[in-house]
């Protein structure tokens, strides 16, 4: 009988601990049950909304690009574009064959289709085909029934309206690249998205791009979608104002035509560019759709360069129109006075060298006007000799040569204005006197862009206010797009009597019984123009060919020709706009550039609101023939000797 209740005791106790046991366990199972439906109840449903619905991000609408009237220069069109399904077609190699039969379809497409097919699921759709026409798109979908897995898909792509003729101003968009994914812009990720890759597409590209918008749909375990949640509108991109009047660009990039030249037009006061052109050029449409390896390699091979922009980028031996540069050091040091005279023979000698002037019989006596006025060498060589490289180039960089300018454009070339110290440094080399004779005249180690000769131009045009030229009416301040404030530029310090010494001659230039240019004087309501011709080398001349008689530029093979250029501006009486006209390797600035600047600033003329009422006149101008109160350009024989300037030391 003990031993039995023993057995009962032991059976009691092993209850409970069993029970116990039971209690303990469905206790903790209940509890975590409560930890994980009760208080971490948000984070699991989050997860299973992540497994269940998927976040797609929507690109916004480029922000336009427009001109200083708000004509657009880069827009975004309708984009149709065929897709195919993979899954929802038998034979993928026939449906591509089939559709090639009604769209162009290259091989190298045919072949990505079916490998980017073969590596992503079967219900995403692959790009066939973009850019559709709408006769094309329409083909396709007539012939839907045999084509099988193909849909049309509409979005929007960059459009540039004007194609090459502002495509170094615009730039282009093209696709993101690896070094492109810098910050957390979640856009960058979309495989189809553009971002800015040159010019004001470039440097405006954030506030351009706007602000992506979000589809939230709902998929199942593999992927697929089956139905749209929720959809948020994004913000489109801002839209840029440039300076740029679009029918004068117009008029600059088709009056320069297929030769390789740059023309850029600016307002003397404000520094806004009215135009700046570059010839030839490239339709940065091709960029937006995708360069095909022949046609980037017909433009990287083109000698006339027309990836480059030649107005910002091109550097160039300015010539003779570095010679007010000159002129106004000269005046500034007190060495050398207007009415002082140099005897040109048609050389100077220094030392063993012969430095010689283009008009090889030379121009007898000349001041400064007249040397300017002529644009007479040994002039210059002369007063360069008393005054010294550097007083030449302190006022060239108070000029605006030498250094970048700061405008709101990528790939600005500084030019070069040298020095004693730039000699010392870089070469290693100790300056010579003759270097400061071939400086003088805008030759040997002295480069300028266009656009730097353009902003010379206009400070001696406004009297010396160091104006700066802008291409935008906005910029970019702490990551906002705002209104550019109206600029207030300082003087670059010289006397307004030296500044009018040199408009004078630069006027006589264009209208005196022996200027340069006088071909291409206009005379619209009594008003006239002013400006400087010049002719730059680009290689020396031998002492043979001096001795045998030099080729003319029309001999010589296109790149060993000389560069043709001329600066300009008007209103002579109350100057508006300035003009520089750089025209590679034609010749004479008085016959290839000159005439150039005339039509421009003709048509500058024109469109200047202020001159609305003499728009027939300025018309008949231009448009009369010769003798019928026209600008008449005269010949060879009465313009004398073409300005050549063949002057290097033998």
């Amino acid at each position: 009988m003990q031993k039995d209740g023993d057995r009962s005791k032991v059976f009691a106790r092993r209850v409970v601990l069993l029970a116990g046991g039971k209690a303990l366990l469905v206790s903790l199972l209940g509890a975590r049950m409560y930890y994980l439906q009760v208080m971490e109840a948000e984070k699991y449903r989050t997860l299973a909304d992540e497994n269940r619905i998927n976040m797609r991000l929507i690109p916004p609408p480029r922000g336009r690009i427009v001109d200083r009237f708000g004509v657009p220069l880069a827009v975004n069109r309708q984009n149709f574009r065929a897709l195919v399904i993979a899954e929802r077609t038998r034979d993928l190699k026939q449906t591509l064959q089939t559709f090639a039969d009604l769209v162009p379809l290259s091989d190298y497409d045919h072949q990505r289709v079916l490998k980017e097919s073969s590596r992503r699921r079967s219900f995403v759709p692959v790009t066939v085909r973009e850019n559709l026409t709408w006769e094309q798109m329409a083909l396709v979908q007539v012939h839907a029934p045999n084509l099988p897995g193909v849909i049309i898909d509409e979005g929007l792509t960059r459009d540039y309206p004007y194609a090459d003729l502002v495509s170094h101003i615009l730039g282009y968009v093209a696709a993101v690249a690896e070094e492109d994914m810098i910050g957390d812009d979640p856009l960058l990720q979309l495989p189809d998205f553009r971002i800015g890759k040159a010019g004001i597409e470039k440097v405006y590209d954030l506030p351009l791009r706007g602000k992506a918008g979000a589809s939230q749909v709902e998929v199942n375990a593999v992927g697929r979608m089956i139905r749209e949640l929720r959809n948020e509108e994004g913000e489109p991109g801002h839209e840029v104002q440039l300076t740029i009047d679009m029918r004068l660009q117009d008029y600059a990039s088709r009056r320069l035509g297929e030769q390789s030249a740059a023309c850029v037009v600016m307002d003397v006061h404000t520094g806004e560019l009215l135009a700046m052109a570059s010839m030839p050029a490239y339709d940065p449409n091709a960029f937006a759709r995708g360069l095909s390896q022949a046609e980037w390699a017909a433009l990287a091979n083109d000698p006339r360069a027309p990836l480059r922009n030649k107005a910002l980028a091109g550097q160039y031996a300015p010539g003779s129109t570095f010679k007010m540069v000159v002129a106004l050091a000269a005046l500034e040091s007190g060495i050398v006075n207007a009415e002082q005279t140099v005897y040109c023979p048609g050389h100077l000698r220094l030392g063993n060298h012969r430095f010689h002037c283009w008009k090889r019989g030379g121009h007898g006596h000349m001041n400064m006007t007249s040397a300017l006025e002529q644009s007479c060498d040994v002039y210059f060589y002369e007063v360069s000799r008393r005054i010294g490289i550097e007083r030449i180039a302190d006022m060239a960089r108070r000029m605006g040569l030498g250094a970048p300018l700061d405008i709101e454009l990528p790939g600005e070339a500084p030019g070069l204005i040298p020095s004693k110290a730039w000699k010392t440094a870089t070469l290693g080399q100790p300056w010579v006197q003759g270097e400061t004779l071939v400086a003088s005249i805008g030759q040997g180690y002295v480069l300028a862009t266009p656009l730097q000769l353009a902003v010379m131009t206009a400070r001696i045009a406004n009297n010396g206010l160091a104006v700066r030229p802008t291409l935008c009416r906005q910029e970019i301040r702490d990551g906002h797009l705002v209104e550019r404030p109206t600029p207030a530029f300082e003087s670059i310090g010289v006397s307004k009597p030296f500044m009018g010494l040199v408009q004078n001659a630069m006027w006589r230039v264009v209208n005196g019984n022996r200027g340069t240019a006088r071909g291409s004087a206009i005379d619209v309501d009594g008003q006239t123009m002013s400006g400087k011709t010049g002719t730059s080398q680009v290689r020396r001349i031998t002492m043979q060919e001096r001795q045998t008689g030099v080729r003319s530029n029309e001999e010589l093979p296109w790149k060993f020709r000389d560069h043709a250029l001329f600066v300009c501006f008007a209103p002579a009486e109350a100057p508006r706009y300035a003009i520089s006209v750089i025209v590679e390797h034609a010749g004479g600035g008085s016959r290839h550039a000159a005439p150039i600047a005339h039509d421009v600033m003709l048509e500058a003329l024109r469109l200047d609101p202020s001159r609305r009422r003499t728009t027939r006149e300025v018309a008949a101008i231009r448009d009369a023939p010769p003798g019928e109160g026209g600008v008449r350009r005269l010949t060879d024989a009465e313009t004398g000797a073409e300005e050549s300037e063949e002057r290097r030391p033998q």
